[in-house]
């Protein structure tokens, strides 16, 4: 983890307590002449990884997807796992899934067998932060590789993945009935009391 502390608005200081490499993302804040007084996370490593990504896309319609959806859900999932009384730390692996689920989908644009695709994505990009220890690579991925099975009931982990990635289909527009109607949606909508 980084911490950034700032003393004056003009001045950092980086206390690194993983790789460089791991917190490259702190040092271009630093360059571009950005200073916050925060916490660096996993998070933070994994969005400077796939920003670096979905800014390739071409196409600004699918790019303006994949920032939607991919943060969308990784958003919902650290709200449903705290939401379920799991701690910090699992919230932060559920954003970390929710982020990188359809990888495959927007930056490859290739739908097929996309979960497996993604999953596969996801292991290198997580492997590349240099900072999760191989059980959590092995929950994020496993959670992936199962998202579209949406039909069969997964570990914990798994199904806040589904049930995010269901919501934010959802929220991005609560009039359309297709995901309306899905039992999972009426599930979640029960479970959050909406």
């Amino acid at each position: 983890m980084c911490y950034v502390k700032s003393s004056r608005p003009d001045r950092m200081r980086i206390n690194v307590l993983v790789s460089l490499e791991g917190c490259r993302f702190a040092a271009a804040y630093f360059e571009r002449g950005i200073f916050m007084d925060r916490q660096y996370t996993k998070i933070d490593i994994v969005r400077s990884i796939l920003d670096e990504e979905l800014k390739k896309i071409e196409d600004e319609e699918l790019k303006r997807c994949a920032y939607v959806h991919l943060y969308g859900v990784g958003q919902a999932a650290a709200f449903l796992a705290m939401k379920r009384g799991f701690g910090r730390e699992f919230a932060e692996l559920a954003e970390i899934a929710g982020m990188l689920h359809d990888y495959s989908k927007y930056v490859l644009n290739d739908e097929a067998y996309h979960a497996e695709k993604s999953a596969k994505y996801a292991r290198a990009i997580l492997e590349k932060g240099k900072v999760f220890e191989v059980e959590d690579i092995k929950i994020v991925c496993d959670a992936i590789y199962n998202h579209s099975r949406k039909q069969e009931i997964g570990n914990a982990f798994c199904e806040v993945l589904k049930d995010a990635d269901e919501m934010q289909h959802f929220f991005r527009n609560p009039t359309e009935n297709y995901f309306f109607e899905k039992e999972r949606i009426q599930k979640l909508m029960k479970e959050l009391g909406v």
